[in-house]
């Protein structure tokens, strides 16, 4: 059972889970010419997006497009700096909800023994407390996507924050199994709408260009927030640990005040004054919306002329593509052990040989910053590399790990035993940072038409957390079936991650929301 492992040592589950400011610097660090390309590209309508500067100029030459490239050069000599002020505000706001998952994910970890101790848990009841997120994040997970549409993404995250009070609240005046069971069942709801909200929020008021690097910092924050629930609970009691977890959702309550619903949601439900007014301010004072704001609506407009959408809508032939595509890409995202490794990561290295709580250091160092190279990569290389990449990097770490345990087993090779396991776990971690941890919602976030997204939302966000329950409480019973075969059966998943990825995954980097749609109607 989960419970006949030690979780106190357990380090901060990378599950997914500001790269924004760092994107963001990295083009602005470039050259003069190459910032200006950038700048016109941003303020361009979606029609034009694609098109530079320099590219906009020498199309002046042609007389067919004289009026676009006009339009162009006027949107970029009136937009100033503000067209990303308020879309890095907006995003740093939304990502406080990933800190709080993280820091959600990442309590139970170091707030063990503290908590055995004072309220007198066994293992195997600290075992439910520890795994019953999943089952509050299940129940979130079914009923985000609902609420998002029906409420909007600003009203469901401010849900996901006052129903984490609570929940953080329950487990600080817990004096029993109880209320402790019930503040982390609140906990994991909170989670659950928030795994899906955040990301859907952050690409919907994302310009093209940027979206997927603004998309990654919600990991980066998962990651960031489960480290500092270890780190800050080595110093801290369980009880005043609670305040960390307590801080993000303060933040994103008063922060949600401040910024925009998503144009998107408005111009779904029919506010036409708030969609331009939520876009205009998105994009900038002085900049030219009429373009995008006319796609958006179109492409909306097309939508509701269709029937409403139903959960066997999801089978037709139109939406199954990116069904397949979406739910596949979680269930190889945990498939390949993620959940297994971040729970038991201390109990992994001090089987192999290796100190389990100079593991965990290492790969709460590694994460962060190998996070945020992904974010950067994410709208240059693309969302189908960094897949690719990571897939076969996780497959390699995978591998490296079984192959220690296989050694130790037989009595081989024992003193590279505990070196094969640290340098195929940090592989690991660092493999899945990069792409199997933020691409998949990245994805999800995408590929879904605006009326299906609350259906199909849910349905991979239910997914995951399925798979996330179902690989880290059946780990302990695969670990003492056979050590090595199970991170050989890990790395198979990655092997066939590969290939499902290499195979049907689209790529949608560089492309409006509305763009992604068109193409998919194409493929299926």
């Amino acid at each position: 059972m989960a419970a006949a492992f030690p979780l106190s040592t357990a380090p901060p589950l990378p599950l997914r889970h500001s790269a924004a400011g760092i994107s963001l610097a990295f083009r602005l660090g470039r050259s003069r010419r190459t910032r200006h390309d950038v700048h016109c590209a941003l303020r361009l309508p979606a029609a034009a997006a694609g098109v530079t500067c320099g590219q906009t100029r020498r199309a002046t030459a042609v007389a067919a497009a004289q009026g676009q490239a006009a339009a162009g050069e006027g949107i970029h000599d009136s937009a100033g700096d503000g067209s990303l002020r308020m879309v890095l505000v907006s995003t740093a706001v939304a990502v406080c909800g990933s800190f709080e998952f993280g820091t959600c994910v990442g309590y139970s970890a170091p707030a063990q023994a503290g908590i055995v101790s004072d309220i007198g848990l066994s293992n195997s009841e600290y075992g439910v407390f520890g795994s019953i997120l999943t089952i509050g994040a299940m129940i979130g997970a079914l009923t985000s996507g609902r609420l998002a549409d029906t409420l909007g993404r600003k009203m469901t995250m401010r849900l996901a924050a006052i129903v984490g009070i609570f929940g953080w609240l329950t487990i600080y005046f817990a004096k029993g199994a109880t209320m402790l069971y019930l503040g982390r069942v609140l906990l994991g709801y909170c989670t659950g709408v928030l795994s899906y909200v955040v990301p859907v929020f952050i690409s919907e008021i994302a310009p093209k260009d940027l979206r997927g690097g603004l998309a990654t910092s919600n990991q980066l924050f998962i990651c960031s927030g489960c480290s500092a629930a270890y780190i800050i609970g080595a110093l801290l009691s369980w009880r005043s640990l609670v305040l960390v977890g307590l801080l993000p959702c303060a933040f994103l309550l008063a922060g949600l005040l401040f910024i925009p619903e998503s144009p998107r949601w408005l111009a779904n439900i029919g506010k036409e004054k708030e969609f331009r007014a939520s876009l205009q301010m998105l994009r900038g004072e002085k900049a030219d919306i009429s373009r995008e704001a006319t796609e958006i609506r179109e492409y909306i407009e097309s939508v509701h002329s269709l029937p409403t959408a139903r959960i066997q809508d999801l089978f037709d032939s139109k939406n199954m593509y990116a069904v397949i595509v979406g739910v596949g890409l979680m269930v190889f995202q945990q498939l390949g052990g993620i959940n297994a490794l971040g729970f038991y990561t201390s109990y992994i290295f001090s089987s192999a040989g290796f100190s389990g709580k100079l593991g965990t250091t290492l790969i709460g160092i590694i994460q962060i910053p190998i996070t945020l190279f992904g974010a950067l990569l994410m709208d240059r290389s693309g969302r189908r590399a960094l897949l690719l990449v990571s897939s076969s990097g996780t497959f390699v770490g995978c591998f490296l790990t079984g192959l220690s345990f296989y050694f130790k087993a037989q009595g081989l090779y024992t003193e590279l035993v505990p070196t094969l396991a640290l340098y195929g776990i940090l592989a690991y971690y660092a493999a899945y940072s990069i792409g199997m941890g933020p691409v998949p919602w990245v994805i999800m976030s995408e590929i879904f038409s605006i009326d299906m997204k609350a259906i199909a939302g849910s349905l991979v966000t239910l997914v995951s957390w399925i798979g996330s329950f179902a690989i880290s409480y059946s780990f302990s019973f695969l670990m003492d079936w056979n050590s090595a075969g199970t991170f050989f059966l890990f790395s198979a998943a990655s092997l066939v991650t590969v290939l499902f990825v290499a195979m049907l995954v689209p790529e949608t980097k560089g492309r409006t929301l509305e763009e992604i749609q068109e193409s998919l109607k194409a493929s299926a």
